[in-house]
């Protein structure tokens, strides 16, 4: 058997050395190079459906700080708050001495990154605008955290369950309809956002899709113009709910009595909750289907 020389086992040592600590890359939902020299141990998250996403994939006990509203798991209500969607405590988050910042952009969140990104910690920005970017989330959340085994399955499952009601509802007839997420004021989601893609899995179409703002406001009036098939409300963020439109009886949503409540968070959080949402989503379009010979 011929051994190797002393200089290549020298160099070969160096190679499998340098591999076990190279340093770690992926891009973010804004195409930013991210890298780490270690897997991340301390992670703050910025969002609910980031402390969700970070669970699935495996690092849940790297979560260190996460803000209001971040409750699921159960263990996450458990989580040290950093603040809201409004407002971060900076001195707590310098405190908690985080290595991986994952963040989501909303209305009056840009100065709160601004703010974050003077601390010199690699920041992760997490927005998934269609349903197969929640997979594609898990997967590179796992390789920041060194959770690969973890993410990759929990990944795998997530596209291979939308995969199986896209193949279910995909082809059906489209319902087109109405998604309030709010009724004072009165708005809804354009095609910018992930609940969009989870409608068009099922065969949805969304009324206002075409509006350029991912979050428009919208008048009653313009509802009624547009005179949807049916109206998808949420359990939460709702004053009247759906049930404000019975008072237009000529709208075909309320003669056919297509006014849906959904569970919010499982469509308005871009993690694996989605399946479920989508799946519920899919039946009561389904319903709605069902009722148009009535």
């Amino acid at each position: 058997m011929i051994k190797p020389s002393p200089i290549i086992l020298a160099a070969l040592l160096a190679l499998f050395a340098g591999a076990a600590h190279a340093d770690i890359s992926v891009r973010d939902d804004d195409g930013n190079l991210i890298t780490l020299k270690k897997p991340a141990q301390r992670i703050i998250a910025m969002a609910p459906h980031v402390t969700e996403l970070l669970y699935a994939a495996g690092g849940g006990d790297r979560i260190v700080g996460a803000v209001s509203y971040s409750d699921y798991p159960a263990a996450a209500k458990l989580l040290p708050r950093i603040g809201d969607n409004r407002q971060v405590d900076l001195e707590r988050v310098i405190a908690l001495k985080p290595d991986l910042i994952v963040v989501w952009l909303h209305g009056s969140s840009a100065r709160q990154v601004d703010l974050l990104r003077k601390l010199n910690v690699p920041i992760f920005h997490s927005e998934p605008k269609k349903l197969d970017g929640i997979a594609d989330s898990l997967i590179r959340l796992g390789q920041l955290m060194g959770t690969e085994n973890v993410a990759n399955a929990v990944a795998a499952d997530v596209r291979g369950q939308f995969a199986a009601l896209a193949q279910k509802y995909g082809k059906r007839s489209p319902v087109r309809l109405f998604y309030q997420v709010w009724d004072k004021p009165l708005y809804t989601l354009s095609n910018g956002s992930i609940v969009s893609d989870a409608m068009r899995l099922c065969g949805g179409v969304n009324v206002f899709g075409a509006l350029s703002v991912t979050a428009p406001v919208v008048g009653v009036e313009a509802v009624l113009q547009e005179d949807p098939e049916a109206i998808f409300g949420t359990s939460e963020k709702n004053y009247g709910g759906v049930n404000l439109w019975r008072q237009y009886p000529g709208m075909q949503a309320v003669k056919r009595d297509n006014l849906f409540t959904l569970d919010g968070e499982l469509l308005n959080r871009a993690g694996p909750r989605m399946v479920p949402g989508t799946a519920a989503l899919c039946e009561k379009l389904d319903v709605a289907r069902q009722r148009r010979g009535n």
